[in-house]
């Protein structure tokens, strides 16, 4: 499995805007087949700089999963994003490879 993580850090003043269109941005990121599932988090850390910082981590079966999303579909789903918040957001990709996982369920 890999996670394929996209940070976003946003301005104040289109904070709302854009949290409506990333909800409507990851179905279609979604809907491209290459990948399960995606969760969107907020970072909660105290940052130097302003604004809102979110995390979306999109989970892919495989490597070449992610590199077919790379190559058919993240140019054209990006420039939405671009064209309507390109200077007032900041962004940056990393690629995970699970490991392994760990779950417990407590007994009450």
């Amino acid at each position: 499995m890999i996670i394929y993580n996209v940070t976003i850090n946003i301005e104040e003043n289109i904070h709302d805007e854009w949290l409506i269109w990333i909800k409507e941005h990851i179905p279609q990121v979604l809907a491209t087949g290459k990948f399960t599932d995606a969760k969107l988090t907020r970072v909660l850390v105290e940052q130097d700089i302003e604004g809102f910082t979110y995390s979306i981590q999109y989970r892919a079966n495989s490597r070449e999963d992610l590199e077919a999303y790379y190559q058919h579909h993240a140019d054209r789903l990006r420039q939405d994003g671009l064209k309507r918040f390109a200077d007032k957001m900041l962004t940056f990709r990393t690629e995970l490879e699970i490991i392994d996982e760990y779950s417990v369920t407590f007994n009450p």
